[in-house]
């Protein structure tokens, strides 16, 4: 056991940088005799394998947000979202303090089709407490993965939501695609939503890019909203498909690693066209270099929302027991020079995380005006000389505010109790054939079907049994994005995922802005140049 630590440690500092076995730094030397000590005399048995990756833990938690031990379980589960399918319940989750946090809901999956949403804090998985309590994510993991149709129960504590709020999950096998949607928007203008940058993304985004060209498609929207990244080389071989040969896309730089450019090449099928990339608070990473080069070259326009500022580099350095440290190396920077990293504190993960609340309390969500850079965070672009910036995340060309006016507590409520899922799950189920039959097409379906009163009567009946207090004012001011949402959600069970898309994006202000941006020849190029 007390070889096992040793080899640990040894393999640990090899990896920092160490040339030889024979030549450990005096603090190594340290941290491997406090490990024999506390083998050697510490009154009761040692769990050698716990404390060794909690010292592993803390060592990195004193770095930076990014930098992260992985136990053999927590790197199986980072590698699924990017490499295949997996049985489980369909979400990806963290782990801050004692509390589990759910981060993503896959599309289309188990979680998603019962109301469990990102930001919801798992609070009991079948009557057994885990908030608060000391598991670890494999702890976590074997709770809450299973075999396809068996089922979990899982009660949930969500923001603004009074009490806990119980879901039944069936697994389920889940699917992970990069795709989400794909569509010709009009007879010139196409839309693409990439939801993260997997190993098979670059495959995906191409053919849907070739799909879409054979339909007539001159311009294209990119929804890059809410995608947080991914592997770094699908980043650079999607905008790969927008630049002209031997442009720099990006570069990497760290103390211990040298510069590391990456150009474009002739490949790619949209070198020419409108182009527009739709971000927000949510796109992050691999986002943020797609974006970054798009906007530093001036070959397109971006929309929305200042990105997350996720700009360190890890790279994964697997330890000899299949365990893995991600360790920041290297930072990214865009085309011009602008650093995506956005500030951090050692230590502080928590305020880093909650960097969102702290945007929207400072006003940055509904004014740009809000944003205040120094002059040392300006640059121009590389062809037509536009000022943009620095210092964390991308600033969008085009900024849109969040609208708060029709997000009201009835509607958060219906949200959080998962009513609407429900109910549009049931709506299709039984009237599969009938709707079909009536709407055999997408497009019928978007252009002629209305929500009947008699779903809204569930709605308000679903409300009053989940003890909802019903607000006919609130309905009123949040009718459309409610009554939109289902239709959506309806659509998607339907036809497919790029349904839910078609509709929702009519009610999408980031979305409806690029459309915009995109249909106007003198709008688009008035942007490029800074007029």
């Amino acid at each position: 056991m007390r070889n096992r630590i040793y080899t640990t440690f040894l393999l640990l500092f090899i990896i920092f940088g160490v040339q030889s076995q024979l030549r450990i730094s005096p603090q190594g030397i340290k941290l491997d005799r406090a490990i024999r000590l506390i083998n050697d005399l510490y009154v009761d048995d040692v769990d050698t394998d716990k404390i060794t990756e909690s010292a592993l833990r803390s060592m990195l938690e004193e770095l930076d947000p990014h930098s992260s031990y992985l136990n053999k379980e927590e790197v199986r589960q980072m590698n699924e979202p990017l490499q295949g399918n997996f049985d489980g319940i369909g979400i990806s989750f963290n782990m801050l303090t004692d509390t589990v946090y759910v981060m993503e809901v896959i599309s289309g999956g188990p979680s998603q089709k019962v109301g469990l949403m990102p930001g919801d804090k798992i609070i009991y998985v079948n009557d057994t407490l885990i908030a608060g309590k000391k598991m670890n994510t494999q702890d976590i993991i074997s709770k809450l993965r299973g075999e396809k149709g068996t089922t979990v129960v899982v009660k949930v504590l969500r923001k603004g939501v009074p009490g806990l709020t119980e879901f039944r999950i069936v697994r389920d096998k889940i699917p992970i695609y990069s795709i989400e949607g794909a569509y010709m928007v009009n007879n010139n203008t196409g839309y693409i939503r990439l939801s993260r940058f997997g190993v098979n993304s670059l495959k995906e985004f191409h053919e849907s890019l070739v799909s879409l060209k054979s339909k007539g498609m001159k311009n294209l929207i990119v929804d890059l909203t809410g995608n947080g990244g991914g592997i770094l080389s699908t980043s650079t071989d999607i905008t790969d498909e927008f630049l002209e040969s031997g442009k720099l896309m990006v570069y990497t730089e760290g103390k211990n690693q040298p510069k590391m450019t990456i150009n474009s090449t002739s490949k790619g099928v949209f070198k020419n066209g409108k182009l527009v990339i739709l971000v927000d608070e949510g796109s992050a990473s691999a986002s943020e270099i797609v974006s970054g080069a798009i906007q530093d070259w001036d070959r397109g326009v971006i929309v929305g929302r200042r990105t997350f500022g996720k700009g360190l580099v890890q790279r994964q350095l697997p330890l000899t027991d299949g365990t893995m440290i991600r360790l920041t190396v290297a930072r990214y920077y865009t085309p011009t020079g602008r650093g995506i990293q956005k500030p951090y504190s050692i230590g502080d993960k928590e305020s880093y995380n909650l960097d969102f609340v702290n945007r929207f309390n400072h006003g940055e969500m509904v004014n740009a005006d809000s944003i205040q850079f120094p002059d040392s965070l300006k640059y121009k672009t590389l062809v037509n000389e536009r000022t943009v910036y620095g210092g964390g995340g991308i600033m969008p060309d085009v900024f849109v505010p969040i609208d708060t006016t029709i997000v009201t507590p009835l509607h958060r409520q219906l949200l959080a109790k998962g009513i609407l899922n429900r109910i549009t799950i049931q709506e299709v189920d039984n009237n599969r054939k009938e709707l079909l039959k009536t709407y055999p097409t997408i497009d019928a379906f978007k252009n002629n079907f209305t929500i009947p009163t008699s779903i809204v009567d569930k709605i308000k009946s679903s409300a009053e049994k989940d003890e909802i207090e019903w607000s006919d004012e609130d309905f009123d001011k949040s009718q459309k994005i409610i009554l939109t949402q289902m239709k959506a959600l309806i659509a998607r069970d339907l036809y497919e995922a790029s349904a839910f898309y078609r509709i929702i994006n009519d009610i999408d202000d980031i979305f409806l802005k690029g459309l915009e941006v995109i249909n106007s020849d003198s709008l688009y190029n008035n942007i490029l140049h800074g007029d």
